[in-house]
This record gives C-alpha cells, sequence and structure tokens, in this order.
C-alpha cells in the first residue's frame, strides 16, 4: 500500500495536538489558562497556514509580515505576540515539518529493506507534499536555509537522519553496487532530492517518472532487482 504523504500544512496540524485534561488537572489550573493554551496553539496554526499559504503564492522573499498576519486573521503586532517575525515563523514551521516526516520515515523501519525503498518512492514522489506547488515550497525552505543559521542546523539533522535510514536499507541488502552503504545513501538521497527539483523546473519530467527512476536505480544499486 502506498504511504500518503499529507501536504506541509497539515503536518502542522498534527505537530500540536489538543491537550487532554483529567478531572484533576482541570481542577489544578485556572480555566482560563486552559483557554488561553487552546487558543494560542489554534493561533499559531492560522499562522503557519497563512505563511505556507503566502510562499506558495508569491514567495518567501516577496512575503511579508503583514501578509501573513492578514492571512491568520489578526494585526501584524498581535502576530508578534507568538513570533518575533517572518523568520521565527518559517523557522519553527520547517522544524515541526521536519520532525513528522522522520517519524513516518523512520516508522518505515519495521518493514523488510525492499519494501522500504517503495514506501519512500511512495512518500517522497506521490501524494499532497509531491505536488508541484509543494515541491516548491519545499524548495523555498531550502533555499532560506542557506542563509539561516537554524535553518540550516534543522536541514543538516533531516538530511542526516534520512540518510542514515538509506544506509540501514543498504546495508540489509543482498549485494550492493558500491561497497559502502553510507556512499549508496548518500547518491540515492542525492538523487531524491534531485528528481523532486527536476520534477519543479524540468517539464519534461512527471512525478511518476520520478518515482520510477528512484525506486528502479535503488533497487538495482541494493540488488533488489536483477
Amino acid at each position: 500500500m502506498a504511504a500518503f504523504a499529507p501536504s506541509w500544512y497539515s503536518q502542522i496540524m498534527v505537530s500540536f495536538p489538543a491537550k487532554a485534561h483529567s478531572a484533576d488537572s482541570d481542577l489544578a489550573a485556572p480555566a482560563t489558562s486552559v483557554r488561553r493554551d487552546t487558543r494560542g496553539e489554534k493561533r499559531r496554526r492560522r499562522i503557519y497556514k497563512s505563511l505556507h499559504d503566502c510562499i506558495i503564492s508569491k514567495g518567501y522573499v516577496k512575503t511579508t509580515l503583514a501578509d501573513i498576519a492578514e492571512g491568520a486573521g489578526m494585526t501584524a503586532s498581535h502576530l508578534l505576540y507568538y513570533f518575533n517575525g517572518k523568520e521565527a515563523i518559517l523557522e519553527q514551521y520547517f522544524a515541526n515539518v521536519a520532525v513528522r516526516f522522520l517519524e513516518r520515515i523512520e516508522g518505515f523501519a519495521q518493514h523488510p529493506a525492499e519494501q522500504q525503498v517503495q514506501m519512500l518512492a511512495d512518500f517522497w514522489f506521490k501524494g499532497e507534499t509531491s505536488t508541484r506547488l509543494e515541491i516548491g515550497f519545499m524548495l523555498e525552505c531550502f533555499g532560506n536555509a542557506v542563509n539561516d543559521d537554524i535553518l540550516r542546523i534543522t536541514k543538516a539533522d533531516f538530511d542526516s537522519r534520512c540518510k542514515a535510514h538509506l544506509a540501514n536499507i543498504f546495508a540489509a541488502a543482498p549485494r550492493l553496487l558500491l561497497a559502502d552503504a553510507r556512499d549508496s545513501a548518500e547518491i540515492a538521497y542525492s538523487m531524491m532530492i534531485g528528481l523532486r527539483s527536476a520534477v519543479y523546473f524540468d517539464d519534461d519530467i512527471s512525478l511518476e517518472r520520478a518515482h520510477t527512476l528512484f525506486t528502479e536505480t535503488v533497487n538495482r544499486m541494493s540488488g533488489f532487482s536483477a
């Protein structure tokens, strides 16, 4: 079964789960504080969604704090109560999405290595995160990581853990095209990122074709196919 990949924003919707309060905890904390926490979570979700939509619509550079605030249904000064600028919003948003994506990817490890190849291909090249707009959003995040230390650290950790997962797949392979599983993982991850970028910029390659190229190449690199 294909691994369904939700949109970037829908990942944030599960990053702030509703708090479950027991009767004791409700009595221990004033009702106003419980309502305030819940309201703050909802407003942060709206801010994340607004940032996401603005970036897809006009790009990160052209998006202003006022644009994000308007999309979230609040004033810019109110938004600053939750974040100290649009950079902070993107940093936290990207960190939350990275955590959710890694949970999905690392969860594949319970399956046989050959099946994980298919699951990874489905995750990255099928589903809502693989539309042209969502790939563009990903590229915007990666581009901003060049000059944003927090984004760069988050992305470096994300890359490292994805490569580690791929290395474990290659380590379990019957035979390797390359001698080292880590080298194989480096190439496979670069191919995955490159193919997603190619789908965005090159009209001659489709998501379906990218999915096939990734799956067939990784299978041949690992000896899972003849």
